[in-house]
């Protein structure tokens, strides 16, 4: 039909050559010039449309993937910032002591894969949420889990393509306090992140000793000493510093550095194996 079509149009421009001294188309020749313009609407346009439907299927998946690897690049430069100022100081004394190993060396160089949050648990007091991934994925009970902006929990249990994250909202003093430390001053201040209050929103950090250098504006991060959670996860930012409960250490209220609502995508952090001995 379009090989008939150009057909047409061309006889018809012949005959406008060659009968140039008319003042205007005949009948038959604008009858055949209005039917080719229509029908080149009815083929040309919905071609054209499913030509770029398509074509943005394709770009979708692209972009998809360019997407999910953006939220990963901004969610290691987070954890990077906080990272880096703890480690300057190590690097230095790496560079200087050449026996350390290179499991040692490599001890911080975390790895993340995004997850999907599938649901929200309704236990008000034992908070937890699931993701869409699970131990096919090689995620293990222990886990750290974060979004972009901090730390949010812990692998709770995992099934083959699912897991359960702990969130930090329910820190229970007795089974799962977070040793914490200032970023950039982690040999300089200690403390133990305890509780979090549901009325004010905010994290304690306890048992912080009277010479601790710990001060509002802060940045809060886990120390990784005898616990669950690795180094260099970021908590919270420091509010408020008074004095703890027995007059002997003070108490740090901590802002949150998730935001614990609107879930959409976390983070599974991967700590380096530890080879067994």
């Amino acid at each position: 039909m379009f090989i008939l079509l150009i057909g047409i149009v061309t006889f018809i421009a012949l005959m406008g050559f060659t009968l140039n001294n008319r003042e205007s188309l005949s009948w038959p020749e604008k009858f055949v010039r209005d039917t080719t313009g229509f029908v080149q609407s009815i083929f040309y346009k919905p071609a054209g449309a499913v030509a770029g439907f398509f074509k943005d299927i394709a770009n979708m998946r692209a972009v998809y993937q360019e997407n999910e690897q953006l939220k990963i690049a901004v969610a290691r430069y987070t954890q990077n910032e906080v990272r880096i100022s703890g480690l300057e100081e190590e690097n230095k004394r790496l560079q200087e002591e050449l026996n350390f190993t290179e499991m040692q060396k490599n001890k911080y160089n975390y790895t993340d894969k995004i997850a999907n949050v599938v649901n929200v648990g309704s236990d008000p007091v034992v908070k937890t949420l699931t993701i869409d991934i699970g131990s096919n994925e090689g995620v293990k009970p222990g886990m750290a889990v974060r979004s972009i902006d901090g730390l949010v929990g812990v692998i709770d249990h995992t099934a083959n393509f699912t897991s359960t994250v702990k969130l930090l909202t329910s820190l229970d003093p007795t089974t799962n306090a977070i040793a914490a430390t200032v970023v950039g001053r982690e040999d300089q201040a200690f403390g133990m992140l305890e509780s979090y209050n549901p009325n004010t929103g905010k994290f304690e950090m306890t048992r912080i000793e009277e010479g601790d250098v710990v001060k509002p504006g802060d940045q809060i991060m886990s120390s990784g000493t005898g616990g669950e959670f690795p180094k260099y996860m970021l908590i919270g930012k420091v509010e408020e510093v008074k004095v703890g409960e027995f007059g002997q250490t003070r108490t740090a209220i901590i802002e949150p550095a998730a935001k614990f609502s609107d879930w959409k995508e976390l983070f599974v952090v991967f700590t380096p194996e530890v080879p067994e001995s």
